[in-house]
Formats: structure tokens, C-alpha cells, sequence
């Protein structure tokens, strides 16, 4: 497989960012005050987390990314925006002085994560409304959309703009959350996992009934395709054409948080580039195959991708 020229694509995305922020320290004693390891912090990183870390795997590929989303009036929405910005991103972060930008704060000794702790609450119902407004402008100039959902808040107009996009020729990539998938009817294609798929549609006994029972899904939400990522059992595709599964790469997994954010970013970029939706899967496999080889939220480039 060639890889295709990802320069021209442009895509849009929206949803709930965050900021992954890591405490990397020493640990070399337990506290006198209750049986928890003691952390002499050494090192601090922060990340786009979210929908941040989508655009960031987007331009990691050579893409265009465009992002929409909403932050809080403090120093950790600063912060992301000046790391979208060195990451080349065109983000539009609407201010919510109301709302705490949402931290994930991971604590963590010897390279193992020792704790995590998270900061948030839901935007305004005023700064999502002006949102969607610059949503229907930005979408003229984009190829693809996708709609990052990590049930923060960020996409309560999600309906709306699923039907605003399919109104515009545009194709709708959905990272879903939750167990409500209506709201999600009428998008081109959803990348759930096991673990929330089983939440909608029950646990399944062999490869048939998972076919039939997401077949059924597709009907009642209008979709072209689901994409279901398996962890060790690879991916599998669903659409009117039939099942394609690709398998896992074997790779040593170091940390699987935000594989869900690459795959949904290359998946994105090859269908923009031209890509059949099979070939995107299998792209998007490789990719996740990489980047769970690496500590925290992260990406694969176009020359990782390629080896």
C-alpha cells in the first residue's frame, strides 16, 4: 500500500478538548500519613488532550486541521492554545469565563501511572450557540468533518451539525460516547470500541449476531459505516458492502490512552486524501499500532506510518 499525498486534505474538527497534563517524579518512599507512595516531582508536560489530540494526529499527517471547541478563561486554556499553535493548527477556542477548561492531570513514578486526577464542568449554553454559528461558515472549507465526543459538553448542538454537514456534501466522522447513539444518526461513519459498543448494543456471542446487531445499528442511524476498533483483535469495518477486518500489528503496548483519537484522525485524513474506506482502515491500524508504543497522548507521523 502506497501511502496517498495528505497535503491537500482539509478537515474540521469539533468536540471537547482538554489538556493531558503529567507530573513525572521519583518515588522512593511511602508517606507517613497514609500508605501512598510519596512523588518528588521532577519533570511536567503538557499535551492537547481530546479533540485536541484529533487535530494534532491530523497535522501530524501532513493534513490541514481546523479546529472548533470550547475553553475556559485560565491558564490551562492558554496553554492549549499555544500548543495547538506550535503544532500548526488553525484552532478557534471559544472563551467560556463560566467554564473550567478540562485538565487531566496524571501523576506518575518510574514511568507507571501512579494516579490521575480531573478537572471539569460543562460550557454554557450562550458560547456553544456562537460555536455553531462559526461552524456553518468553516464548514465551506473543509473536505471532512469530524465530531469528537468525550461527553464533556462540547457537542450539544452534535444534530444539528451532523445535519448541517450532510447538507453541505460532507462527510461525518463520529468518535461516539455514551449509550445514546441517536444523536448520532444521519453521520457517514462511527469508530466506537468494544467496550461502548457493547453498551448499545448488548454483548454478542460469536462474529455473526455482532454483524446482525450492528447491521440493525446502521439501518436505524442512517450510517455508511461503522469502524470498530478491538484492541488485540485488530479492527473490523461494517458497511452495505460487507465485513473487512484487518488484523492487530504486533507491537509492544506501552499506554493505549488517545489510540481511539489517531485512529479516527487517519481514518479521516485517507478517506480526504482519496482513500477507500478499507484502505483507511487499515492505515488507521497501523497507525494505532504506533502510538500505543508510546507514553501517553501522542502521535504518528506520515514517516512512521510508511516504516
Amino acid at each position: 500500500m502506497k501511502l496517498p499525498d495528505t497535503r491537500q486534505a482539509r478537515i474540521l474538527i469539533v468536540g471537547d478538548v482538554m489538556l493531558d497534563r503529567y507530573w513525572f517524579g521519583a518515588v522512593s518512599r511511602i508517606s507517613p500519613e497514609a500508605p501512598v507512595p510519596v512523588v518528588k516531582v521532577e519533570k511536567r508536560e503538557d499535551r492537547p488532550g481530546g479533540a485536541a489530540n484529533v487535530a494534532r494526529n491530523i497535522a501530524a499527517l501532513g493534513a490541514r486541521a481546523v479546529l472548533l471547541s470550547v475553553v475556559g478563561k485560565d491558564e490551562a486554556g492558554q496553554s492549549l492554545a499555544r500548543l495547538l499553535a506550535d503544532s500548526s493548527i488553525d484552532a478557534s477556542l471559544h472563551e467560556d469565563a463560566q467554564l473550567n477548561t478540562t485538565v487531566k492531570l496524571r501523576v506518575l513514578g518510574r514511568q507507571q501511572q501512579l494516579l490521575r486526577i480531573d478537572f471539569e464542568n460543562a460550557p454554557t449554553h450562550e458560547v456553544l450557540q456562537s460555536k455553531l454559528a462559526e461552524f456553518r461558515q468553516r464548514l465551506t472549507d473543509c473536505d471532512l468533518v469530524i465530531l469528537s465526543d468525550y461527553g464533556k459538553g462540547g457537542l450539544t448542538h452534535i444534530a444539528e451539525m451532523i445535519r448541517l454537514a450532510r447538507e453541505h456534501g460532507k462527510p461525518v466522522l463520529v468518535d461516539p460516547k455514551g449509550d445514546d447513539y441517536a444523536r448520532y444518526a444521519g453521520a457517514s461513519i462511527i469508530t466506537p470500541n468494544r467496550a461502548e459498543l457493547r453498551e448499545v448494543v448488548g454483548s454478542w456471542k460469536t462474529e455473526v449476531d455482532l454483524t446482525a446487531r450492528v447491521d440493525k445499528l446502521r439501518a436505524e442511524l442512517g450510517l455508511n459505516a461503522l469502524l470498530l476498533t478491538r484492541s488485540e483483535e485488530g479492527m473490523s469495518l461494517f458497511s452495505a458492502a460487507g465485513v473487512v477486518h484487518e488484523p492487530a500489528q504486533a507491537r509492544e503496548v506501552y499506554d493505549v490512552s488517545g489510540a481511539g483519537d489517531t485512529v479516527i484522525a487517519t481514518l479521516a485524513v485517507m478517506l480526504a486524501s482519496g482513500q477507500s474506506m478499507a484502505d483507511g482502515m487499515r492505515w488507521a491500524n497501523r497507525a494505532a499500532s504506533v502510538v500505543v508504543g508510546k507514553l501517553g497522548t501522542a502521535t504518528c507521523s506520515l514517516a512512521e506510518l510508511e516504516e
